[in-house]
C-alpha cells in the first residue's frame, strides 16, 4: 500500500492551537481561503490525504469527489449530519469525531438554558441594570426542582443531562430508538408521548435526515402550555416556523436555544421575544473542552498518516 499524501485539507477555521499543530506536521491547505474553491480542488485535490472540518460545517460530497486519495474526515465536534456517511463508507473514507470531549459542557449549557429560561435570569439581569427594581417588583418565575424533564435523545449528552436533572430531584422521562433497561428513567415510546410528560423538553438527539424537523407543531401542541423547550443539538431538528408560532400563540411558555437552522442567521421573531434565551452555538465553547477536541482531531489525523487504528472512528 502506498503512503498517503501528507496533505490536509481544512474546510473551515478551527482553534489556533490545532491549526498550529497541524501546520507543524503536515502541509495544510485552507479551502475556505481559496477565492475559487472548485478550481483549486480540481487542480490540487488529488494530493489530499486527510480532511479536517467542524461538525457544524461538515464537508460536501462534491468536495470529496475531488479528493481521490482522501482516507479520513476528522470532525471537530460530534455532529455528522453535514457529512454523507453512506458516501464516505462506499469510498472507504473513515470518519472520526470528538466523542466524549464535549459531553459535560453541552449538558451544562442545556441546564444553563433551562435555568435561565425558567428562572428568568436574563430578564432579571436587565431588570436590575435598567433601574426598574427601584420602582417595581420583579416578576415571578418557574420552579425547576421536582418538575418533569423530557429528554429527546439518550446518548452520552442526554444521559449527562439526566444526571444533572437527578440532582434537582426531577422526574426524568426520555425517548430514543429503543428503551434501555439499565436506565432508571421513564421510557416514552415516541416524541409525542414524551412531550405530554414534559414540563421541560430537551432536544439532545443527533441531527440528520431522520430527525429533520421532527420537533414540530404536533409536538408543541402536545406539550403543556407552561412547558419550556431547550435545544442544544441541531437547529434542523426543530421546525422553526412551528416553534415561533407556538411561542406566539402561547402553546408553550418559552425556549432556550443554542442552535438554529440557518446559523448564524437567527429569526427576528426569536430576537424580539422576551421569553426566549438565545446563545450563539457555544455549548462546547470552553477553553478546556476545545483543547481536548483539538487534541482528538490531531490524534486521528496523526493515526491515519502513520497507519495506526483511528481512536475515535465512527464510520
Amino acid at each position: 500500500m502506498s503512503q498517503p499524501a501528507q496533505h490536509v485539507l481544512l474546510i473551515a477555521p478551527v482553534m489556533d492551537a490545532l491549526l498550529q499543530r497541524l501546520d507543524a506536521h503536515y502541509t495544510v491547505h485552507r479551502l475556505y481561503q481559496q477565492p475559487d474553491a472548485a478550481s483549486w480542488l480540481v487542480e490540487n485535490g488529488a494530493q489530499i490525504g486527510a480532511v479536517v472540518t467542524r461538525g457544524d460545517v461538515g464537508v460536501t460530497t462534491a468536495v470529496l469527489e475531488n479528493l481521490p486519495q482522501a482516507g479520513v474526515i476528522a470532525i471537530f465536534g460530534v455532529g455528522t449530519d453535514a457529512v454523507d456517511l453512506d458516501y464516505a463508507r462506499r469510498r472507504n473514507i473513515a470518519v472520526t469525531i470528538t466523542a466524549g470531549a464535549l459531553t459535560d459542557d453541552v449538558a451544562d449549557l442545556a441546564f444553563g438554558l433551562l435555568l435561565s429560561s425558567a428562572r428568568k435570569l436574563c430578564q432579571g439581569d436587565r431588570f436590575v441594570r435598567e433601574g426598574r427594581w427601584l420602582q417595581e417588583n420583579p416578576a415571578l418565575a418557574t420552579q425547576v426542582s421536582r418538575k418533569r424533564i423530557g429528554i429527546f435523545g439518550m446518548g452520552n449528552i442526554g444521559r449527562a443531562i439526566a444526571r444533572r436533572a437527578a440532582g434537582f430531584d426531577m422526574e426524568i422521562y426520555y425517548t430514543d430508538r429503543q428503551a434501555d433497561a439499565a436506565l432508571p428513567y421513564r421510557w416514552c415510546e415516541d416524541v409525542l408521548s414524551l412531550a405530554k410528560n414534559s414540563d421541560f423538553f430537551i432536544v439532545a438527539v443527533s441531527g440528520g435526515k431522520e430527525s429533520l424537523g421532527i420537533v414540530n407543531r404536533q409536538v408543541f401542541q402536545a406539550l403543556p402550555n407552561h412547558a419550556l423547550v431547550i435545544n442544544i443539538a441541531r437547529g434542523s431538528i426543530i421546525n422553526e416556523p412551528d416553534l415561533i408560532a407556538a411561542l406566539q400563540n402561547g402553546d408553550i411558555a418559552g425556549a432556550g436555544l443554542d442552535v438554529f437552522s440557518q446559523e448564524p442567521k437567527v429569526p427576528a421573531e426569536f430576537i424580539a421575544m422576551d421569553n426566549v434565551v438565545l446563545q450563539p452555538h457555544v455549548a462546547s465553547a470552553t477553553h478546556e473542552t476545545r483543547q481536548r477536541m483539538s487534541n482528538i482531531v490531531f490524534e486521528n489525523v496523526d493515526a491515519y498518516f502513520n497507519h495506526r487504528p483511528l481512536p475515535h472512528r465512527i464510520n
